[in-house]
């Protein structure tokens, strides 16, 4: 019956209800706003008020181009409960990404931080933002840009009451949408519905997902342009924690400071900003004590980040998802007959993307098509399928032919699992490295020459080889002032006593910075394109070959 079924609305009703006094803490381009929630309720009711008025109905998308604050999550409950969809739009596109997603997704209101209002002016394209109707920028006033019809937030919403009805809607009712980050070709819209993203957002509450509860104090410092900041600012309301966004391009000092303030026990974000905090720890006092965990994804977590923080008392989550799957599909917590083991293999566990979260099944397959022992040895593209893993893409037949299986969404991830049942991402099915037939994992080589302490970023990519097919090639952001003659031998010595002499790199290259996608993940594509020349490899010795062949 419509209106019983799994929607978000209980969600923000039971914590008005249960929490009403519980506050939500935004870092914003005015200073420090608090409220609790309460108050959020309120002005969320408000919020779907006006956008009503602006003639938002069921089913129109509302794109947002904001930072992690208080205002921008009024729109996760506002435009979703009202029947339309929440499209959250990555401001660090290309702004011919962003001109297509806008005129893709036909978003109706786009909301836009003041900060970000040159870059939204910047992408306008009068063509691909025929269906916008109205800009709101969130403050309480317009920058002198070129947005027709902007509008500041305050007077957006002014006049309206926070008694607004919310509808009965069906748990198949669209309530979000993002987009892939395009590195491989035009980005793909995936939506959610409502059922997917109460699905997803029960999985995440669990012990094997993030084992959030109404202690909790939660500060996502990965984007909320970023698959829904992971599903926190759902989880999190569901549960009655406390919310602490991080505001505009935070930087360490900014989330240390947060940390102690506001007793932060559960954050999230990507290696980049976990190692830039331990850094900043390094030289600063910073109190850690209230802070329980940190959950890593988007890429892998190195095993020297994971033994910093335990000997700081936090523990860190290895987690792994994609916006196909909303995003959260594994969770790397140990087993309880893996508690008692000794702590090298308990961090050896931790470094793998983990298990998989209750209500997912996956299996991986070879290129054969057929499923791949659990050994931790073979290789093979990992396939999953569940209640918030979508079955197509928006408006893309030609990608739903080839990315899905069936009921099987391919996540093109090179994976192993091993006996336990931990999965272990090897490799994109992109990046992964063929030599001489057999598969080299870039991202393995990677941790390995990121664990060196004078290593700040590093990237493997292959380099098309006469004999081999490929050849890997190691590029290298060295610390200041390292002897880097010393550091190519003390790196390949690190990789030599793992793995056998085929798979280490041809080459090092230094370089100074590794570029990067608009989700902060490193881009094997622009790395190809701006620095593997094949004359790299062209007179490796084949002798050292042999064993790949």
């Amino acid at each position: 019956m419509a209106g019983y079924d799994q929607t978000l609305r209980p969600f923000l009703w039971r914590a008005e209800k249960l929490y009403p006094d519980r506050e939500i803490v935004a870092r914003t381009h005015e200073g420090m706003v608090r409220t609790t929630y309460a108050g959020y309720a309120d002005d969320v009711r408000r919020l779907a008020g006006a956008l009503e008025a602006a003639g938002v109905g069921r089913g129109d998308r509302v794109g947002t181009v904001c930072w992690n604050h208080d205002r921008h999550f009024e729109t996760y409950f506002a435009a979703p409960n009202m029947g339309a969809q929440l499209h959250t739009i990555n401001p660090l596109l290309p702004d011919k990404q962003i001109q297509y997603i806008v005129e893709d997704a036909a978003d109706t209101v786009v909301f836009v931080d003041p900060s970000l209002a040159e870059k939204l002016a910047s992408a306008y394209d009068p063509d691909a933002f025929g269906s916008v109707e109205r800009i709101v920028v969130v403050g309480s006033s317009v920058p002198d840009l070129d947005l027709p019809g902007a509008v500041d937030y305050e007077s957006f919403v002014a006049g309206r009451d926070a008694d607004y009805e919310w509808p009965e809607l069906p748990g198949d009712q669209p309530a979000g949408m993002c987009y892939t980050s395009g590195t491989t070709g035009r980005p793909k819209g995936v939506e959610y519905t409502q059922q997917m993203l109460w699905s997803h957002t029960m999985a995440e509450c669990t012990e094997m997902g993030l084992g959030l509860d109404s202690s909790d104090v939660v500060m996502p410092v990965v984007p909320m342009f970023h698959v829904n900041a992971w599903g926190l600012p759902f989880a999190t309301t569901a549960v009655g924690g406390k919310h602490v966004y991080p505001g505009p391009s935070p930087d360490p000092s900014d989330l240390a400071r947060l940390i102690e303030a506001e007793g932060v026990t559960v954050t999230a974000g990507v290696p980049t900003v976990w190692l830039g905090l331990l850094e900043y720890i390094e030289d600063n006092d910073v109190d850690l004590s209230a802070l329980d965990r940190i959950v890593i994804g988007g890429a892998a977590a190195p095993e020297s980040v994971i033994r910093q923080f335990d000997d700081l008392g936090v523990e860190v989550l290895h987690a792994w998802g994609m916006t196909e799957t909303a995003p959260i599909g594994t969770v790397g917590h140990l087993k309880p007959d893996l508690e008692d083991t000794d702590y090298d293999a308990q961090v050896e566990k931790r470094e793998k993307q983990g298990l998989v979260v209750p209500g997912l099944e996956f299996k991986v397959v070879d290129d054969d098509g057929e499923e791949t022992p659990w050994d931790g040895e073979a290789f093979g593209e990992l396939l999953i399928r569940g209640p918030w893993v979508t079955d197509g893409y928006h408006g893309r037949p030609e990608a739903n032919e080839s990315d899905f299986e069936g009921s099987w969404l391919r996540t093109g991830d090179i994976v192993t699992v091993d006996r336990d049942g931990y999965v272990e991402i090897v490799d994109r099915a992109d990046d992964v490295i063929k030599s001489g037939g057999e598969w080299i994992s870039s991202q393995e080589l990677e941790n390995v020459i990121m664990a060196h302490d004078e290593v700040s970023e590093a990237a493997v990519v292959g380099v098309p080889h006469e004999k081999w097919g490929e050849r890997p090639v190691a590029f290298v952001v060295a610390a200041e002032g390292a002897d880097r003659d010393r550091l190519v031998e003390e790196v390949l010595a690190m990789l030599d006593e793992e793995y056998p002499d085929w798979w280490l790199p041809d080459e090092v290259e230094f370089v100074d910075a590794i570029p990067k996608t608009a989700t902060g993940k490193f881009s094997k594509k622009d790395i190809r394109e701006e620095h593997a020349d094949p004359s790299l490899v062209e007179n490796s010795a084949p002798e050292r070959r042999e064993s790949g062949d």
